[in-house]
């Protein structure tokens, strides 16, 4: 971590060491409009439609050492373990002779977020592409040097060797040599037959250093001469600093600055202790001005009914369809949920020589830097930001919020690294939450038992306020001189943000289909892991159980019944199978459950099968297993898919079970682990599989947040079939389980 510090080698320096040099490049855009005999080029793959030049990805130094550069951040979703393999694969060499960096906007490309289960579509199909072609060079530089057809020469091991023995090494054919050519719409790769890495299991690079006590999280991060901040923020939405008096907080133990700024107030230290009990003092000391602004939580939902809203259809076909036989409508709400993050979050600031460098575990560091700079008021080339893993997110918690600390306090205190590192209250309180939703769905079946139409709306607020713009960054909102949060935007589809995954994957002849997005925000909300698909695929995986029982079919057998796409069918077999759905064996108190979807309907496929236990007396519902079945195209590292599966599962698991922001009409009472239970370790499931379908050859289709939705309405069905009644609201807590069967 601490090389992090070091100046970004000038083109000059690599010129004198010869290397093959992946440094950040922007071809002109001229470029980028190329045509072919007077057509448009055939789209570059993946992210090197943005990035289109070779050295912006691979390095190959004189000594064989090789850099791989992406511009998606490591999560923990093991992304890094899966972009080294493809790295190694194209470029015939083992997996550990490869350096990774990650997001960091003095060294790799941009690929904006890390979001939407997107790195193996765009980072790893452009690395796989780079390091083919890079390959290929390779080759026809040992060629021209031997003199010898391509044809007769072979990379591996770092090298390329020819048939009679003699190998020159990767170093060697990059002496004094600047790799800066566009990279070409197609690529030599391997042959997925002839793999070596691809689709093999791989030890986690990230995973050593979490287990054994190491420098994982950005949280763990200790740079020399380096300070500690703790911010006090206010205690609800809108409340403004009246007074403070901080003189003799100055005067406190390793103290070195209070930091006020409008209703913007820190405290810089020593020592992190020295931060936290200074932090408390000021928190007494301050006076703030509150005004209720917010709904009670028993009417969040009808005052989100009554919010103005923006009509945005997603599918509205034309004319009338055939009077149905029956008919079937439900309602379903979600409240908010937060990404709580095992560690709050933490961000590292250094401002010398009139320039920033943040430590973050932000999602977008090119966004962030935009953002930041902003703030600051500093051109974008003097912000560095460089992404270090953090402890516990899915989405867009406070990561880039806790970087907005670090950024003003390190410019109050420059020289000194500046640690700011967030409490627990303050993530729960101000981090930005996953919406609360209503959709409502109705259809009508056929005399064969078919959907004959499919009316369906949802309503929430936006999906995502990431950082783009200093007024994405909450400490903006508490200045002298406050920056507002942009305008609500809605995120068009296909990807979209409340309506993704609105549109069923089932075919349905008529169908009526459409988004009520919410401009104004009760609480603060921004991206959790899903945006809508969470919602909406519980919505529509609980009403196609609601359907079968209609038309007295198996859920399953039912889905079967509508669906056309070959590799759907094929994860709902599979899980079906292998949780035995065709001979399960009712047990008292037990329920079975099913769920499908596919991802945006253009990423991953899953299918989850869950048996569930209720416990009639207290309400408590357990997943006793889960099975699933997942379709991610070629799997690069099948062990890492299962990882996301199985977190998936657990997350939305506890996601549908137990959490839901509190509030009341002024502040959030949702403040620590008490107040906003988690799923604990005595309710894991006892067994959980995840099933593999591999595609070699297949692109890549984003897995990471596959299950979200699919477990959710697994849940809910195995509840349905235990208890014999339908729950419609999440989460399913065992207060509202024991009202609703009337224990």
């Amino acid at each position: 971590m601490i090389d992090a510090l070091a100046a970004r080698p000038s083109r000059r320096r690599v010129l004198a060491g010869g290397a093959l040099i992946v440094s950040f490049a922007l071809a002109p855009r001229v470029l980028l409009a190329q045509t072919v005999q007077g057509a448009a080029a055939p789209p570059l793959p993946g992210s090197l439609k943005t990035e289109p030049m070779l050295d912006a990805w691979i390095r190959i130094d004189a000594d064989g050492a090789i850099t791989v550069f992406t511009g998606k951040a490591e999560l923990g979703q093991g992304i890094a373990t899966a972009l080294i393999q493809l790295a190694a694969e194209e470029l015939v060499v083992e997996p550990a002779t490869i350096h990774l960096v990650t997001a960091d906007t003095a060294r790799t490309p941009n690929e904006g977020f890390t979001a939407g289960s997107h790195s193996m579509q765009d980072s790893g199909t452009a690395i796989m592409n780079a390091a083919a072609q890079a390959r290929a060079i390779l080759v026809k530089a040992a060629a021209d040097r031997l003199q010898l057809a391509p044809e007769r020469l072979k990379a591996e091991g770092g090298a390329v060797i020819a048939e009679d023995g003699r190998r020159v090494a990767y170093g060697e054919l990059v002496a004094g040599a600047i790799l800066h050519v566009r990279a070409a719409p197609r690529s030599d790769l391997i042959d997925p037959k002839n793999h070596r890495l691809i689709g093999k299991p791989w030890p986690r690079i990230d995973i050593p250093a979490k287990v054994t006590g190491g420098v994982a999280f950005v949280q763990d991060l200790r740079l020399p001469d380096m300070v500690h901040a703790r911010v006090v923020w206010p205690p609800s939405y809108g409340a403004t600093l009246k007074a403070v008096d901080s003189a003799p907080v100055e005067t406190m133990p390793g103290v070195l600055k209070v930091v006020r700024n409008g209703s913007y107030l820190a405290v810089i230290a020593e020592r992190e202790y020295q931060a936290i009990a200074a932090m408390r003092a000021l928190a007494d000391a301050a006076q703030w001005d509150e005004t209720p602004t917010l709904p009670t939580e028993d009417e969040l939902f009808s005052y989100l009914a009554r919010q103005p809203s923006q009509l945005i259809p997603v599918r509205q076909d034309s004319g009338s369809p055939p009077p149905p036989v029956q008919s079937v409508a439900a309602r379903y709400r979600r409240a908010y949920q937060m990404h709580g993050s095992i560690g709050p979050s933490c961000a590292v600031g250094l401002f010398r020589d009139d320039a920033l460098t943040l430590w973050t575990h932000t999602q977008g560091v090119f966004p962030l830097r935009a953002a930041v700079a902003e703030l600051l008021a500093l051109a974008p080339e003097k912000v560095r930001c460089i992404q270090v893993q953090g402890s516990g997110c899915y989405g867009h918690n406070a990561a880039d919020d806790a970087a907005a600390d670090a950024a003003l306090l390190a410019r109050a205190f420059p020289g000194r690294p500046v640690r700011v590192q967030w409490m627990r209250e303050q993530e729960h309180s101000w981090e930005p939450y996953g919406p609360a939703m209503l959709t409502e769905v109705s259809a009508g079946l056929d005399a064969a038992g078919k959907i004959a139409q499919w009316h369906y709306r949802v309503r929430s607020n936006e999906h995502s306020t990431r950082p783009g713009t200093a007024g994405n960054l909450m400490p903006a909102w508490h200045l002298a001189q406050p920056v507002a949060l942009p305008v609500p935007k809605p995120i068009p589809l296909p990807e979209g943000g409340g309506d993704r995954n609105a549109l069923p994957l089932y075919t349905i002849p008529f169908a009526d289909i459409v988004y009520d997005f919410v401009p104004a925000m009760t609480l603060r909300v921004s991206a959790l892991r899903g945006l809508g698909a969470y919602m909406n695929v519980f919505t529509i995986e609980s009403f196609m159980d609601e359907l079968a029982l209609a038309a007295k079919a198996d859920p399953v057998a039912f889905r079967l019944r509508h669906l056309e796409d070959p590799r759907a069918r094929d994860v709902i077999t599979l899980a079906a199978e292998r949780f035995g759905w065709s001979n399960y064996r009712r047990q008292p108190g037990r329920g079975r459950g099913f769920a499908f979807a596919r991802y945006k309907n253009l990423g991953a496929y899953a299918a989850v099968a869950v048996e569930a236990a209720l416990e009639h007396e207290t309400g408590r519902l357990r997943v006793i297993r889960a099975v699933a079945a997942t379709d991610s195209g070629e799997a690069v590292n099948p062990d890492g898919i299962r990882n996301q599966i199985e977190g998936g599962i657990l997350q939305s698991s506890s996601w549908t079970l137990y959490e839901s922001v509190g509030f009341d009409r002024t502040r959030i009472t949702s403040r620590d682990w008490s107040s906003y239970p988690i799923l604990r370790f005595s309710a894991v499931p006892e067994s959980v599989e995840v099933h593999v379908i591999d595609r070699p050859g297949q692109p890549f289709l984003g897995t990471g947040e596959a299950t979200q939705g699919p477990t959710a309405g697994a849940i809910a069905n195995a509840l349905a079939d235990a208890a014999g009644i339908r729950i419609r609201e999440l989460p399913l807590t065992a207060e509202r389980i024991k009202q609703a069967i009337g224990v």
